[in-house]
């Protein structure tokens, strides 16, 4: 009776972890021959694990990303696609975060630029980081309903203080004066401070042309570039591989 009431005295401190744990060591016959200190050890363990699982989930779920079940283990590194694993796991494990560096991800369509950003913001969230995908052609609809229910100020401050902010399809569509302008807010927050993912098929010498005015597109890419990581896809498109793959297996299905 003592036990059952401790257990919903730990339920109620939303403790589920530890209350799962001690509800499993009072089953185990073995646990009696552990000490206090390694039956401690076990349900704080077990509850560290359980807010850990909590956080990831919650982390992915604010991220948003394009593709939530994309792995930096999955990477595709074939020699065609142009990446090396080495390369890409050093970055994953490096302070690339919390130093606030860029990722800048070009190649043709179909090369698996997305994959890799949101599997680059899906680790970082793995390690406790923040993370918010948004890709490029809506952000410029997205800013104008801000700044008229203004939400703006609110909003940049909130992403300003995102670990990761993962750019998709950067350079895909004209851009008017008033999202330059706010692209250049967005990235002076991050530069040096927070890490910044952009991927694109425009390659990197053609941004300063599509961003369009001079003075903005230097002042950009100068935040952009100045402690940077660079990864340029090739090869077929990805997407169109899957679809050949999915039909020659469907053709070969015993009819």
């Amino acid at each position: 009776m003592m036990m059952q009431t401790t257990l919903a005295q730990v339920r109620t401190l939303k403790l589920d972890g530890l209350a799962i744990a001690l509800e499993q060591q009072l089953t185990q016959a073995g646990m009696t021959a552990m000490s206090f200190e390694e039956r401690l050890a076990l349900l704080v363990d077990s509850e560290v694990h359980c807010r850990n699982d909590r956080k990831l989930v919650r982390l992915l779920k604010q991220a948003k990303l394009k593709y939530a079940q994309a792995t930096i283990e999955d990477i595709d590194t074939r020699p065609a696609r142009g990446v090396e694993r080495r390369a890409v796991m050093s970055l994953a494990l490096g302070d690339w975060v919390t130093a606030g560096h860029s990722v800048l991800v070009t190649g043709p369509t179909g090369a698996g630029k997305s994959w890799l950003g949101c599997a680059l913001a899906q680790y970082a969230c793995r390690r406790g980081y923040s993370a918010v995908y948004q890709r490029v052609p809506r952000l410029q609809e997205e800013l104008r309903i801000r700044h008229g229910s203004g939400t703006f100020g609110r909003w940049l401050l909130q992403l300003a203080r995102t670990d990761v902010l993962l750019l998709d399809d950067w350079g895909m569509g004209n851009i008017d004066s008033a999202t330059r302008s706010d692209l250049l807010e967005i990235i002076d927050d991050r530069a040096g401070h927070k890490a910044t993912i952009i991927t694109s098929q425009l390659p990197i010498e053609h941004w300063h042309a599509w961003i369009g005015d001079a003075t903005i597109a230097d002042a950009i890419l100068d935040r952009v570039m100045q402690r940077h990581h660079r990864f340029t896809l090739t090869g077929d498109s990805m997407r169109q591989s899957r679809q050949k793959t999915a039909k020659e297996e469907k053709n070969s299905e015993p009819s």
